[in-house]
């Protein structure tokens, strides 16, 4: 079965939600790249495990997608993830990654739960990804 942006975003979501990063190898190819960033790349599976590793410090993690294109080798999606921050660790990497401060909190103040809204374009070698690249921003969601 040839796969689509269709099948790769079914994938990735329930890579993601379920926190598997053997799920989210086996969407690519043995040299498959995964560009987390405009300037960062993963490739192959062992970079791409590694990488994946931060999603076991989420919880409740919730992925919505919709396709905005598609065409023969690939396409395109914008996808929407929340998930509770489980650790300390994962919410410095979170601010490390947005490039922000720390946000004011009091010592057993609650974790947040963060927003990742982003867009993602995938190529395809016939049943895998060759090349996914993702463009995303992240915020804090108010407390509740």
């Amino acid at each position: 079965m040839t796969m689509t942006i269709d099948t790769f975003m079914q994938g990735y979501r329930e890579a993601w939600e379920s926190r598997d990063e053997q799920r989210f190898c086996a969407l690519f190819t043995p040299d498959g790249q995964y560009h987390n960033t405009p300037f960062a790349v993963q490739t192959g599976p062992t970079e791409l495990a590694a990488y994946w590793q931060r999603v076991k410090l989420q919880q409740d993690v919730q992925v919505t997608y919709e396709i905005l294109a598609r065409h023969d080798g690939g396409g395109v999606a914008h996808w929407r993830t929340t998930y509770q921050v489980a650790s300390e660790e994962l919410f410095r990497i979170w601010a490390a990654s947005t490039g922000t401060h720390l946000p004011e909190r009091n010592p057993g103040d609650p974790l947040p739960r963060v927003v990742l809204d982003g867009v993602l374009q995938a190529e395809f070698d016939g049943r895998l990804c060759r090349r996914a690249r993702i463009w995303w921003h992240s915020q804090l969601l108010p407390a509740v």
